[in-house]
């Protein structure tokens, strides 16, 4: 599949200008419509943004597509890479961690919900310098068990990554409202570090 062949949703603002795009990947088995709730919430969270959610871009496997996708995207929008923020659940966190591993700066911010990748073995080897990393999981997680996401989270921390880690005690594997809210008020709220560093 390429990026060009992918069928996508797109919410996009009355805004003249684009100042945030937002590109969500829904799990493994799912469909773009799943993140419908969250394309809304991200919309009118942030007026002058787009949101795109392209079907079928899920898996590490497809790190290569969507690196083109974005690239595509952004050019498109004429917005910067700080301004452009992949979201995923399941299988479209662990792509969107993985295009980050492979790619640093590619975008400013991922929100990952119910990844399994910064837990796994050989992923991240050094820190994101240009991205910020928002984990966001249900401690009941049978999927993705929420250890692998705290693993991750701490060799993040070793290695002086600028990531956040959510944990909500009574959810499973889902894109909940309370995790949704969790990712706005962390994209609302938190400064990236980058900047502080570069103070």
């Amino acid at each position: 599949m390429t990026p060009l062949d992918t069928e996508t949703i797109e919410l996009l603002s009355a805004a003249p200008v684009t100042r945030q795009l937002f590109v969500l990947l829904h799990d493994q088995g799912g469909t773009a419509a799943d993140m419908l709730a969250l394309g809304n919430l991200l919309g009118d969270a942030f007026a002058e943004s787009a949101v795109l959610i392209p079907e079928g871009l899920t898996g590490v496997e497809a790190t290569a597509a969507l690196a083109e996708f974005l690239q595509v995207q952004q050019k498109r929008f004429d917005v910067l890479k700080t301004d452009v923020a992949l979201a995923g659940q399941g299988a479209g966190a662990d792509l969107a961690l993985a295009l980050v591993d492979a790619h640093d700066g590619m975008v400013g911010r991922v929100l990952a919900f119910g990844s399994a990748y910064a837990g796994a073995e050989g992923s991240f080897e050094k820190a994101p310098v240009l991205t910020t990393l928002h984990l966001l999981h249900g401690q009941m997680d049978r999927i993705a068990p929420v250890a692998l996401a705290r693993g991750g989270f701490a060799h993040l921390m070793e290695l002086s990554a600028d990531a956040t880690l959510d944990v909500a005690a009574s959810l499973g594997h889902e894109l909940h409202p309370a995790l949704m809210d969790q990712a706005v008020m962390r994209l609302q709220t938190c400064v990236p570090l980058r900047y502080w560093r570069a103070a």
